[in-house]
């Protein structure tokens, strides 16, 4: 559905969805077992309504939403709130500090822990099924605080905080991480994405701000230890909050960062997460300054689903895999063939030859649009989406609805290296859904007619 002429209301709210002390934690391949909280996961809610057309985004401190949990919470939501399910985007920040809660690995693990105590010691309750309701929350209280808003929108450059972190090597390959001060690098085999894109949303008239969605393409990667944290969007949105007062809240959604880091390997400066998340705070602040007023609010929401082909291993391949899980975290395998291993466990258990990717836009006006897209998606895509988009303020999310991890390019799979081998897709598959992102983008676009 769609609307003209009546004005844009919006809501927002936050919802606890930091799981208990002890559970296992996500982002590397090891068990990892959580000993307290830095600082809580939050999913965080953003309503939106317009005439008739309700739509919904909820941000999750969280490695990535497993399609289990986004389909079950998009049904609740449909059937409790009414906001149909295809108009609900779920994403996860990629937090490497949150629980390991789905895929081979976590499977394994609760598996070798049921086989040894009858129980899995590690997961006490049932986390799905409360992020589920952590999720309901968010928006059923984001639903009951709409409000008519003014929103703001503009793109502003952000310099020094990403890099891209694959590199043509003297030897010919292509390695991601090559190390600080590596003699042998070349250059980066890719750019970044250095546009901050931002949705300002205020009351009325705007003289109070109260959220902002905040667009930035690089990975949550900067926080260690086994504390749970949100990694430094929790610092920029503190840094907001000293501006904008202490109830702003700043829902962060990823950009393309499948390539991106945070670390400068030309330098041996390690930016910490505090540090970084302030230097955002601040561009993003620094950016209401040339954000411009969506005057013509015109909310929308497309869909669609592309069926992409996966890899396909042999059942040699699949019975290798199967006993190499038990190698990961041990000095017994390279650390390429763990990911091989439970990346190959990972396909099994989505079976197939192929895997269903969505796609959504969101249109707020004829000026700025949102995307969301699956899986840790390149930078490379990410910028060709933008380039060819007919909306001059873009934004696109990874992460959303599924984490069907590594979305690279055709390019990086000639070149191969660690995203490469943790991908789960087929080479094309990453362009595909880019044309379909495409696709819908102009079929919103500015001249569109009326949805029915």
């Amino acid at each position: 559905m769609s609307a003209t002429a009546e004005q844009l209301h919006a809501g927002v709210a936050v919802a606890d969805i930091t799981p208990p002390i002890g559970y296992r934690m996500c982002g590397y391949f090891n068990e990892r077992l959580s000993t307290g909280v830095l600082n809580p996961l939050h999913a965080k809610a953003l309503v939106l309504r317009q005439g008739g057309t309700r739509a919904a985004m909820v941000f999750c401190d969280l490695i990535g939403l497993s399609a289990e949990v986004s389909r079950r919470a998009r049904a609740q939501v449909e059937r409790d709130l009414g906001i149909p399910k295809d108009h609900l985007l779920l994403a996860g920040t990629h937090c490497h500090t949150g629980p390991l809660y789905f895929d081979a690995l976590r499977d394994h693990l609760h598996e070798k822990a049921v086989a040894r105590y009858g129980a899995d010691p590690r997961e006490q309750g049932d986390y799905p099924s409360d992020l589920v309701a952590g999720i309901v929350k968010a928006i059923e209280e984001a639903d009951a605080t709409v409000r008519p808003v003014q929103a703001l929108a503009g793109v502003t450059p952000q310099q020094g905080l990403s890099f891209n972190r694959r590199f043509h090597m003297k030897d010919g390959t292509v390695r991601f991480n090559p190390g600080l001060l590596n003699p042998d690098i070349i250059r980066p085999a890719g750019p970044i994405d250095p546009g901050v894109g931002v949705i300002f949303f205020g009351d009325d008239n705007a003289d109070r701000l109260f959220a902002s969605l905040v667009n930035f393409a690089l990975h949550l990667d900067t926080t260690e230890g086994t504390l749970y944290a949100a990694d430094y969007p929790y610092f920029a949105e503190r840094t907001l909050r000293a501006q904008f007062g202490r109830d702003f809240t700043l829902l962060f959604g990823t950009g393309t960062c499948g390539d991106i880091n945070h670390y400068d390997v030309t330098t041996q400066e390690i930016r910490t997460s505090e540090t970084i998340g302030a230097t955002l705070g601040r561009t993003v602040a620094a950016g209401l300054t040339h954000a411009k007023a969506i005057a013509r609010p015109r909310l929308a929401v497309k869909r669609a689903m592309v069926e992409v082909p996966m890899q396909q291993f042999t059942a040699a391949e699949i019975e290798q895999a199967k006993r190499d899980m038990d190698k990961i975290d041990t000095p017994d395998l390279s650390f390429l063939d763990q990911v091989k291993a439970y990346k190959i466990m990972d396909v099994r258990a989505r079976g197939g030859a192929t895997m269903p990717l969505e796609v959504q836009v969101f249109r707020l006006s004829d000026d700025v649009a949102v995307v969301g897209l699956p899986g840790e998606v390149f930078v490379e895509h990410g910028l060709a989406l933008k380039k060819a988009s007919p909306f001059p303020v873009t934004l696109v999310i990874e992460l959303c609805q599924d984490d069907p991890a590594y979305i690279p390019t055709r390019q990086a799979f000639t070149e191969g290296s660690y995203e490469t081998v943790n991908s789960r897709i087929a080479p094309g598959g990453g362009e595909t859904m880019i044309d379909l992102a495409v696709t819908l983008l102009q079929e919103l676009g500015p001249g569109s007619p009326q949805l029915p």
